[in-house]
């Protein structure tokens, strides 16, 4: 299931520098309001409704999990920004910057100040064919028709001419060049939310932990001594069952895989929760496993305080992780540290997210996308 809402916005701009007006627009949606997933061809089009000089236009394709209504407000603000001023004058008027909300995923919204779909784009050419260029898997939840369906019945006859591609900020971060990226942290750090979001960001497998599955969990919370060893030796097993069988098969439609942890986790917790004659009847069959496993292109850990993984835990609401104490915490970032230190062959990358909430605040998620960003330069 997709954690973020997929919105079609629709951009022109008939005065001054249309193209630098365009690009400025389409940056400052990246970096203020989601992130921008795909870009159409940019297209000089007629002014439509009015006389005045051509516009050009595009569509993109945006990924957010704000509501519609809270999307349409920051792109006013964008707007606004880049010197549009909105007047009460009836009537279709030319603009430095115009964006309109065209499709929040498969939703009808009709209020006062949104209508959604845009109830004019069956009729626009300048939305509809930069809109086809995204290749979106939609249908107008009113007319049941395809962008490619609604091109073949419009009525509008305008001229629309392609002028030139235009750039994904995406486009920067190619995060396809690894076959596979891990990330990993402590608990409550957010590496799964994460994963899940840069996954559907760039069209990503994921490989996520199946720490609900374990019944030994919540048993070794209420007594750790009893239930360390058959957790530890319970989530190996599964850790590299499930690794094995993914990472062995291809999938043709995803360009790499992400997952929110590595194999190795696994001996930095036994280490802290095991007895010291447990702890090396385990060593010895990790060293075995260990051997066999691809090692990830990158391994980012993500790095936060203990007060503010204290704080996540408690907001999350696991029963079983309520009691967890931060001495508990301190160990285990203390093993994860120590890892990566040893770690000569390894592509390793340390991200202090303690003041970071990549969650609900988008130009902290850009923060890690850029970070990784000058891993790969």
């Amino acid at each position: 299931m997709k954690s973020q809402h997929q919105v079609v916005l629709s951009i022109g701009s008939n005065q001054g520098n249309r193209l630098e007006n365009i690009e400025n627009c389409i940056n400052l949606i990246h970096q203020e309001v989601g992130t921008v997933i795909q870009v159409s061809k940019l297209y000089e089009t007629p002014a439509w409704g009015f006389e005045s000089d051509a516009f050009y236009n595009c569509a993109l394709l945006l990924h957010s999990s704000s509501s519609a209504q809270k999307i349409l407000g920051q792109v006013l603000k964008v707007e606004k920004k880049l010197g549009r001023i909105r007047s009460d004058q009836q009537g279709y008027q030319s603009r430095i910057i115009d964006v309109d909300l065209i499709v929040f995923d498969d939703e009808i919204i009709q209020s006062e100040k949104l209508q959604v779909p845009h109830p004019l784009m069956q009729n626009r050419k300048f939305v509809l064919l930069p809109m086809q260029d995204l290749r979106l898997d939609w249908k107008h939840p009113v007319f049941h028709k395809t962008v490619s369906e609604l091109i073949a019945i419009t009525t509008d006859d305008s001229i629309c001419i392609i002028v030139q591609d235009l750039r994904n900020p995406l486009q920067e971060i190619p995060l396809e060049q690894f076959n596979y990226i891990a990330f990993e942290g402590n608990i409550g750090a957010g590496k799964t939310t994460l994963v899940q979001k840069i996954a559907e960001d760039f069209n990503a497998k994921t490989v996520l932990e199946r720490f609900a599955d374990n019944p030994f969990l919540p048993k070794f919370y209420k007594d750790p001594n009893r239930y360390a060893f058959p957790l530890e030796m319970s989530f190996l097993a599964d850790r590299y069952q499930q690794l094995s069988d993914d990472l062995a098969q291809f999938d043709l439609f995803k360009d790499f895989v992400i997952a929110d942890y590595h194999i190795f986790k696994s001996l930095i917790f036994a280490k802290i929760t095991l007895a010291e004659d447990e702890y090396r009847l385990y060593r010895n069959l990790f060293d075995i496993i260990y051997k066999e496993m691809p090692k990830p292109d990158l391994y980012v850990y993500l790095y936060q305080n203990t007060e503010r993984l204290l704080q996540n835990i408690k907001k999350r609401g696991r029963n079983y992780e309520q009691n967890i104490q931060a001495g508990y915490l301190d160990k285990i970032n203390n093993g994860y540290l120590e890892y990566i230190k040893s770690q000569t062959d390894l592509n390793v990358l340390i991200i202090d997210v303690s003041d970071r909430d990549f969650v609900r605040k988008h130009e902290d998620y850009l923060f890690i996308l850029n970070e990784i960003q000058k891993v790969i330069r």
